[in-house]
Parts: C-alpha cells; structure tokens; sequence
C-alpha cells in the first residue's frame, strides 16, 4: 500500500477504501462470496435451524504473547457456536480503525485471522471497515459475528446440567488473562506466559457427535471458571463443587497470579471448555479431548450436586470449603 498508516479517507468509501480493501483485506481474506464484494454475502448451505452469535473485541495491547486481537476475534466467536453445539460455518468481521494506525500492524492482524479460520475451517465471507479520528478509539476494535449448523443430536445449554454431572476442562486455566496483563504492565517473568487463545470446534465435534448425552458446554472466557460455573448453577438450578487439588494451574501461571494478587478462578481463558457429562461417558470424553493439541491436559475438576441450588463451592487444599462467587466488577480490563 502507498500509505503505511490508516487516513480517514480510508474509511470514505472511496479510492482509499477500495484500495485498502483489494490490496490489503482481500489479500487475506478472499472467500469466494466475499469476493463478490456485495453489502452481504449470498450463502449456499441448508439446515433445520442455525445457530447465531456476535462478539466484539477491544483487547489492551492489541498484541500479547502467542496471539493478538484478531486470533481472539475469531476463535471466541468459533467457540462461542461450539458452545451451543454448532459446527461453525461463516463469520463476519467488522473493523474500527483508528486515524493513524499502522498498516503493517493491521496486517499482521488479518494474517492472524487467516491463519485461525483456516485452523477452524470457517469462512470469513462479509465484512465492513470503518476509520474514525486519532483518538475516538484505541488503535483498532474488531466485531465477528457467526453462524453455525447444529451438531445432529446435541442438545447442550447452560439449563441442561445435571445432578451427578462430571465438569471436565480441556487444559490448564488463567493463561490468557496474566498473558494480557504481563505484556500491558510490562512485567518481567522469568518463564513466559503465553496466551491460550485456539479454535475448539473440531475437538467440542467428536465430542457430540460421539457422545451426544453432553448436557453443557461452556468457555469460560472473561470473569473464568469461577463466574461460568456460576452462570451454569444458575441457570440450571443446581450446585457445583469443584476441587481445589485438581484445578490445572501451570506453576508459572500460578506464580504470576500469586505476585499480581489474582485468584486464578477468576481469570480469562480463550482456549478452554468446560464440559458437564454424565459420569458413565466420562472416560470416553477424556479419551477424544486427549487426542487432540488443545485437550491433551484434559481432567476432572468437579460435579454437579443438588444443593443449595445456584451456588458453586470449592472443596480446597487443606480440606475445608469455600464459596466461590461470581466475578463483582472486572478484575481485568479490556482483556478479550
């Protein structure tokens, strides 16, 4: 491109926009619908029902270790689908820029965003740019929306937990969150903490499609495990107890939270799931989470019991109970 920074006449509608868009966007995002550079995408696919969901994405920084914005823009909206039991198919991305803002920057992103569609095998087919005033936003904001075909037989909802459920987690915790943190507050680690952030639909798949008696999935993204395992007793009107011994805390994760003053359980996850299964499939969902690269710490961190309905508690280290609440304000900032 001409110009190594973002003009508002990038975002005019005009010679500026459509080059921004055919030398940069269509670079890396070229499906074939989206090429036709229509206002919408005319999208071939049938289903009974779809499955619907839209995110927006103000992360500081806009880069961190193991990912940046657009990573997270498109796995949370991928996940988000899986989530409710869909195979994602299509996204669309809206941009706000800010006056100013590196092209070479705004590239890096939209590589990024390739990359993890690809990963995830979903579509980028519509999306829209806008550039506002240096100042009236934080170099760039990113909004995916996503449509999903739902899996055959699954029936998953943050209503359909269960007494005797057994709560299963794909991976170690909090890593997402201190990743943001670390890189924003410039603190220096002795091991680095890398971002969670990775596509979780074909490993939630062979889940449902195998065992399709799943009754909740959930990614505990902003507020962590403790605030998701809330919403889901909650909604069900159950109880869940977990297990402070069996929560997956990586030591240098661990170590950060306990230097920043952070409860782990609160932190946001990027790459994680929490699965409610009933006891008899347990072994089998271990098996398929711990074929794939995003499961293979896959465990046990819990289940589901009857009372008090909507409470989530923790059986803890030294043998005695804790209530664990749902997050009160925002522990952390801007972190998706």
């Amino acid at each position: 491109m001409e110009n190594n920074n973002i003009l508002l006449g990038h975002g005019s509608g005009g010679t500026l926009s459509h080059a921004l868009i055919a030398e940069l966007f269509l670079k890396y995002f070229n499906d074939p619908a989206l090429l036709q550079l229509d206002d919408a995408a005319r999208l071939n696919f049938s289903a009974e029902n779809i499955i619907f969901s839209t995110d927006s994405y103000v992360v500081d920084p806009i880069f961190f270790p193991g990912g940046d914005i657009g990573k997270i823009a498109v796995c949370g909206t991928v996940n988000d689908l899986a989530m409710l039991g869909a195979r994602p198919l299509f996204l669309s991305v809206g941009f706000i820029l800010e006056e100013g803002f590196s092209v070479a920057q705004l590239e890096l992103i939209l590589k990024s965003m390739q990359d993890s569609a690809e990963e995830a095998q979903v579509r980028i087919v519509t999306g829209d740019t806008k550039v506002v005033p240096h100042g009236a936003v934080d170099k760039i904001f990113i909004n995916t929306s996503g449509i999903g075909e739902p899996i055959s037989g699954a029936h998953v909802s943050g209503h359909n937990a269960q007494i005797g459920d057994v709560i299963i987690i794909n991976g170690p915790i909090a890593q997402h969150g201190i990743a943001v943190m670390a890189s924003r507050e410039g603190l220096k680690l002795e091991v680095n903490i890398e971002t969670d952030a990775a596509p979780l639909n074909h490993l939630v798949a062979e889940i449902l499609e195998t065992v399709p008696e799943i009754h909740a999935l959930r990614d505990p993204t902003r507020g962590g495990i403790a605030t998701t395992l809330n919403e889901i007793a909650r909604q069900s009107k159950i109880a869940i107890k977990i297990v402070e011994s069996a929560l997956p805390i990586l030591p240098q994760v661990q170590s950060a939270c306990e230097i920043l003053g952070l409860d782990p359980l609160y932190i946001a996850n990027e790459g994680k799931c929490l699965v409610f299964c009933p006891a008899p499939k347990v072994d089998q969902v271990l098996t398929i989470m711990q074929k794939y690269k995003y499961g293979q710490n896959a465990c046990i961190i819990g289940e589901v019991i009857g009372d008090p309905p909507g409470k989530v508690f923790m059986e803890t280290a030294i043998g005695g109970q804790r209530i664990i609440d749902m997050l009160a304000g925002e522990q952390l900032p801007r972190i998706c």
